[in-house]
């Protein structure tokens, strides 16, 4: 049994030495007769012939394990009946790698069969191949011999997730992928499937002339314990966006897939399983803002938009109460009546108040009463807006 890799670059240690020392211009000389050192920079490590696999090498996660696998009849007899069978044990199950089930009729000496198996590795840790060969002799006695192959599978990628969970019901994933083997990696696609409430906006390109650029350059190589930071925006389908009791308890997100490519060209590919978030907490009733100013002049009304949304299974009765602040001043009539709102329902509010300080001021003092079950929900601190005088003309 050989494993089959892509052949790796020749390297050579390259000797060299001043040219008053004792062997003067000679290593300079040998090195520029060695074919395997690139000509017109000898000094380099990296050649430019190629050189087979010396030993098993290392097999990642995701990778294709393939392997060459040959039954040479060592004797000077003709064996008849031969079956070659190749099972891949892991810790978790045995597969059958065998491309053909058939057995060969009869192997004359000095004969082999060959055959070339492969597989995407999906586990880590020990793997054993177990090559297994049945034959009939001369005689008709039948014979049966097995060999192990042991090997490790490694984990090439370390991925850690963080969710944000945004006011307007967005969800900003930010994947943080490190390379942890020992040679560089070509990152060919690291993208997010989602789940089906959602959508996906990747925010990892930049418009440059019109064109979409990647923000990690031109050229995405990740170096060996070298980390790249992925940021994805998921927006709720419009369908469900509308049901605020359904997206607010959705904890499945999506699964992250990626491709990359080591050495001369071998692929690897992962998927992560199911990314799961805390989905959010809103109590009974939600209030989000859908409009407020980023700067306001002192003592001057400006409005903004909110949105009141039913997150229970009950319907309720609201009276909107607005509480003055040592700094904000609502304008408008306090104690009014918003009507019954059914659960998952929303409806929106357009509000005036005015700021009689400067500088980053908080919107408080917004309260909300069940009259049903005279329950009172009190929102403090909802956004901040910077307050300057009117005499400063904003641009």
């Amino acid at each position: 049994v050989m494993r089959l890799t892509k052949p790796t670059l020749f390297t050579n240690i390259p000797v060299t030495c001043e040219e008053r020392d004792l062997p003067g211009n000679l290593f300079n000389q040998l090195m520029k007769d060695d074919p395997s050192t690139v000509k017109g920079a000898e000094t380099l490590m990296l050649g430019e012939m190629l050189t087979l696999p010396q030993n098993f090498g290392n097999i990642f996660l995701g990778e294709t394990f393939s392997s060459y696998i040959s039954v040479h009849n060592d004797s000077n007899q003709v064996v008849k009946d031969i079956l070659v069978k190749a099972d891949l044990q892991t810790s978790s199950q045995r597969l059958n790698l065998s491309a053909s089930s058939a057995a060969v009729a009869e192997l004359k000496p000095d004969c082999c069969i060959d055959d070339v198996i492969h597989h995407e590795v999906k586990e880590i840790g020990t793997h054993i191949l177990v090559c297994a060969v049945s034959y009939t002799t001369q005689t008709g006695e039948k014979m049966y011999f097995r060999k192990f192959f042991k090997f490790q599978v490694l984990k090439p990628l370390d991925v850690k997730t963080k969710f944000y969970n945004a006011e307007t019901d967005e969800v900003f994933l930010e994947a943080q992928i490190q390379n942890i083997t020992t040679s560089p990696m070509f990152m060919e696609k690291v993208s997010l499937e989602p789940s089906m409430m959602y959508n996906v906006a990747e925010l990892n390109t930049v418009d440059t002339a019109g064109e979409s650029e990647s923000t990690f350059g031109a050229r995405t190589y990740l170096q060996p314990m070298d980390t790249r930071q992925y940021l994805y925006c998921l927006k709720p389908k419009q369908e469900f966006a509308e049901k605020a009791g359904v997206i607010k308890g959705v904890t499945v997100i999506g699964k992250l897939d990626i491709v990359w490519k080591t050495n001369l060209g071998e692929r690897g590919r992962l998927q992560t399983s199911q990314l799961q978030r805390m989905a959010p907490g809103y109590g009974d009733v939600r209030l989000s803002l859908e409009t407020i100013p980023d700067t306001v002049n002192l003592e001057e009304p400006f409005d903004i938009t909110c949105k009141i949304t039913n997150c229970s299974e009950r319907t309720m009765d609201l009276v909107l109460e607005m509480c003055n602040t040592n700094s904000i001043h609502w304008c408008g009539v306090s104690g009014r009546q918003l009507g019954k709102l059914h659960p998952s329902s929303s409806l929106h509010l357009a509000l005036t108040l005015l700021s009689s300080v400067q500088g980053l001021q908080s919107v408080s003092g917004l309260r909300l009463t069940d009259t049903f079950l005279k329950r009172t929900y009190e929102y403090d601190d909802i956004a901040q807006v910077c307050v300057v005088s009117s005499e400063i003309k904003q641009s």
